[in-house]
């Protein structure tokens, strides 16, 4: 199986982003959209899932999605900045069966950054 982790870290705090509600969908050529799995970070951060991923699938994509708006709001109270920008989408493909994709990100209240890690 490939295993997709992630590490969050909140720029307002400069700590990980402990509890960030992330999902992952599987995304098809006609731009339908599956849930693969949603998961809250754990105490460091960090997201790791195990993903079913055929080398036949007929999903091409993947969009990582990280809900920044709803965690600034519930850890920082910050419902008052960038209410546009509820979420960060991070879309990739996962060719390997076998491999590990790790894709860190760094959020704050108007911007984020993401990296591809191997």
């Amino acid at each position: 199986m490939t295993k997709l982790t992630s590490h969050v870290l909140d720029a307002v705090a400069g700590q990980s982003a402990v509890g960030i509600r992330v999902a992952l969908y599987a995304v098809y050529p006609d731009n339908d959209r599956e849930l693969v799995f949603e998961a809250r970070s754990d105490e460091e951060g960090r997201i790791a899932q195990e993903v079913a991923v055929s080398n036949q699938s007929d999903a091409a994509e993947y969009e990582l999605v990280f809900y920044g708006y709803e965690y600034l709001v519930a850890k920082h109270g910050l419902e008052h900045v960038n209410q546009n920008m509820q979420t960060s989408v991070v879309r990739f493909t996962m060719a390997s069966r076998e491999q590990r994709y790790h894709i860190p990100l760094v959020l704050s209240p108007h911007s984020y950054t993401v990296w591809w890690s191997e």
